[in-house]
């Protein structure tokens, strides 16, 4: 970590998005919430995260835009188009403006497909390649371990001032980042012109996925695992209010937990990738994460929470091993379409199951969603953790 720290560029960027994860994770919550409560319907609820995931379906266009242009400038624009976009939330005032929390959801998931795709590549250029997976780590330190006070920032905003203010605080915060970014001096490499077909560029990263193998198992195992995971987005709501017998508001406890756990792990992930390999450091992500979603059965208090605690130590592991992969597989004319196809791979199964949680939920049982989720993730686990070592070439080979 002393490497990564002794970069300028990397302190102002790290400096910079810890910022605009604040203000997304509280926004995350509130949205979820504000839908809540306009409606009194968990499905409502549920259907703002479905909306989020949504646009990461199109997230093949996306990386072909982040290969085809400079990446700091596109972060700058896309953070800058989002500090306006935010403020559509101050139009809201009762449950026929419900459609706004939507548009907004969306607009969130679209900037998001092109700035993680962006992000992703755009640390490539700065770094080294052995100090990707500490900066992953440090990322998402910093993404779920600002969870132990930014939906609590948020709930509590929202709670005594409206929605309406925590968007404007969203706002400074995607401003925030751009100025950020403005500070960063990294230079980056010319882009290449690739003569091919547009649909021949677009499938490149696709291709690319399913030509190495251990990026296959991954992101295939990945995409079974999320499936399931989905079902989450909407079973929180159900296991406060009737597991817990708690106010929807209280998922802004849960969600600080997790980040508890995310910063246990996401300290330990760096170690963690050098000893376990990409592949297998996913395999114990999901491994662990199927320990902790089966509290979310319990209706102890304490059980839910250690188990939150530990679910959130387990998204650490997978997000490091799930991103390095990715950079360190992949060559820097691909990383934009093989980030993006990546995501769009397991997102689209998890808006499936973020669907199919917000209609199972009316029909059975939360408890059963529980059940069906910790045996699916634990076979996905047991699967990658079985898979043999791939050793990682100096520059991975593209198919084009």
């Amino acid at each position: 970590m002393r490497r990564l720290f002794a970069i300028r560029d990397a302190r102002v960027l790290l400096l910079g998005w810890g910022l605009s994860m604040l203000g997304d994770t509280a926004m995350f919550l509130v949205l979820g919430i504000w839908a809540k409560d306009l409606t009194h319907s968990n499905a409502a609820a549920g259907l703002v995260f479905f909306v989020l995931i949504l646009p990461s379906l199109f997230a093949p266009f996306a990386g072909l835009v982040v290969d085809r242009v400079r990446k700091r400038p596109l972060l700058i624009g896309v953070n800058c188009v989002m500090a306006a976009a935010v403020l559509l939330l101050l139009f809201v005032h009762d449950r026929g403006d419900l459609w706004l929390i939507y548009v907004v959801a969306g607009l969130y998931g679209a900037a998001g497909a092109i700035l993680a795709s962006a992000r992703s590549a755009f640390l490539t250029v700065m770094l080294p390649r052995d100090l990707l997976g500490d900066a992953n780590a440090v990322f998402s330190t910093l993404n779920q371990g600002l969870r132990l006070i930014s939906p609590l920032l948020g709930a509590g905003l929202y709670a005594a001032f409206g929605g309406g203010t925590v968007a404007i605080a969203d706002a400074f915060t995607f401003v925030g980042v751009a100025v950020a970014l403005l500070f960063v001096h990294t230079i980056e490499t010319p882009l290449e012109r690739e003569e091919e077909h547009f649909l021949t560029e677009l499938a490149a990263g696709v291709r690319h996925v399913f030509a190495t193998l251990p990026l296959r198992q991954i992101i295939l195992a990945t995409a079974a695992c999320l499936l399931v995971v989905g079902f989450s987005e909407t079973l929180f709501f159900a296991v406060v209010e009737f597991g817990l017998h708690r106010p929807p508001s209280f998922l802004g406890v849960l969600d600080s937990l997790q980040g508890l756990g995310a910063i246990i792990g996401g300290v330990t992930a760096g170690r963690a990738l050098r000893r376990f390999g990409d592949v297998r450091l996913v395999g114990w992500g999901m491994a662990l994460f199927a320990v902790g979603s089966a509290s979310f059965a319990s209706s102890s208090l304490p059980v839910v929470c250690a188990g939150i605690i530990v679910a959130g130590f387990a998204v650490s592991w997978f997000i490091v091993g799930f991103s390095t992969a990715i950079q360190l597989r992949t060559p820097q004319r691909l990383q934009g379409r093989v980030a993006s196809a990546a995501n769009t791979m397991v997102s689209s199964p998890q808006t499936i199951g973020i669907a199919l949680g917000a209609v199972l939920i009316s029909v059975l049982d939360y408890r059963v969603l529980v059940a069906v989720m910790f045996v699916a993730i634990s076979a996905c686990g047991a699967y990658l953790l079985t898979r043999g070592p791939e050793p990682i070439a100096a520059e991975e080979p593209a198919l084009a």
